[in-house]
């Protein structure tokens, strides 16, 4: 493992190979404010944070990653074009793999650009790729846009579709709640009680929700248990869509059979397919560029369309060299009504260095 000066001298130099792109180099305080930022992050990183108490500032948080801070100081100075790189440590708790640090150093660029959005994502993408250098790598890709597009235009009630949205993240409660909302899954028993209306609403309170919490609750599983199932062809495409695993043409011909059944996604699949002229306009060799449709599903939540990282070549389990991706809604969210499309990507100095000392 490479020492710590090591690795500051490797993150000097990534930096300098974004800002010869030109970027310009931002500060990113090491303590975040926690209340207004954990949310952004969703589950994994709100599980992972280091949180403290500040009696001027409130909750506060060591920086679990750049992008939202650089986003927030971006959308605060107004929603121009611009580039961005940083770097420096980020802290994220590892109580299940005690093996990774819990501290490590990042290295980014960030582009905030509403001309060329597509252009936009092989410009980082590639920037990335060319900073990996020759290292026996490969990389992986997908797009959470097209999936939340699918989402967005079932045949169902707004209720659910929010659900849907709101477990993107969390593959298992995804397709439990497929089940579910398919008709596939039974009702537990106490639960049919309940919509029944078998149930006491007026029993002793135990724990903190309110008489009209619980009421209000109850009265939504009965909403839902009285809609419609989604359709069986609806379901069908959407499985289809989840376990899609191409290079990125054929990934792209297959997403658009998919379309006649989910024709929601067409948008996504246009913005796909300009991503992949602008990548290849780049050098990339799209042809041999995977594509996943769930990848991504487990990083940030505040992506919201293209995703990649790059992996050490056969090692898929271990923790990725660099990853990325696009964060349109995130820009809407901390603008105060102003936004840009944004798209990102950071790198680990230390792991590349791992990797470039394992090769020697």
């Amino acid at each position: 493992m490479a020492d710590r000066e090591t690795v500051l001298l490797k993150a000097a130099d990534l930096r300098a190979q974004f800002e010869a792109a030109g970027a310009r180099v931002v500060e990113a305080a090491i303590l975040q404010p926690a209340e207004t930022l954990l949310d952004l992050y969703g589950e994994d990183i709100r599980a992972r944070a280091y949180v403290t108490s500040d009696a001027l500032r409130g909750e506060q948080m060591l920086r679990p990653d750049f992008t939202v801070p650089v986003v927030q100081m971006h959308m605060t100075d107004g929603a121009e074009p611009a580039r961005y790189t940083y770097s420096g440590e980020v802290f994220r708790r590892q109580e299940h793999d005690p093996d990774r640090p819990n501290e490590f150093i990042q290295v980014g660029y960030e582009v905030f650009d509403r001309a060329d959005p597509a252009s936009a994502d092989a410009e980082v993408f590639t920037l990335i790729s060319q900073a990996l250098g020759d290292l026996p790598i490969t990389a992986s890709t997908g797009d959470i846009g097209i999936l939340m597009a699918a989402v967005q235009g079932l045949k169902t009630d707004e209720r659910r579709k929010q659900a849907l949205m709101r477990h993107i993240w969390r593959p298992r409660r995804f397709r439990a709640l497929l089940e579910r909302f398919g008709g596939q899954r039974s009702v537990s028993e106490a639960r049919a009680e309940l919509l029944a209306g078998k149930v006491e609403t007026d029993a002793p309170l135990i724990g903190k929700r309110t008489q009209a919490e619980i009421a209000a609750r109850i009265e939504a599983l009965r909403a839902d248990h009285a809609a419609p199932p989604i359709s069986e062809t609806e379901l069908s495409a959407l499985e289809t869509l989840l376990i899609i695993r191409e290079t990125l043409p054929f990934a792209l011909e297959h997403l658009r059979d998919v379309a006649v059944d989910l024709p929601s996604i067409g948008p996504a699949l246009d913005r796909l397919e300009a991503r992949i002229a602008a990548l290849a306009a780049r050098g990339v060799d799209v042809d041999h560029l995977d594509f996943e449709a769930s990848y991504g599903r487990t990083s940030m939540e505040y992506y919201d369309g293209f995703v990649f990282g790059f992996y050490r070549q056969g090692r898929p389990d271990l923790p990725p060299l660099a990853t990325g991706g696009r964060y349109d809604a995130l820009t809407r969210y901390l603008g105060n009504g102003a936004e840009i499309p944004a798209v990102g990507g950071i790198l680990r100095p230390g792991l590349i260095l791992d990797l470039q000392e394992s090769l020697s």
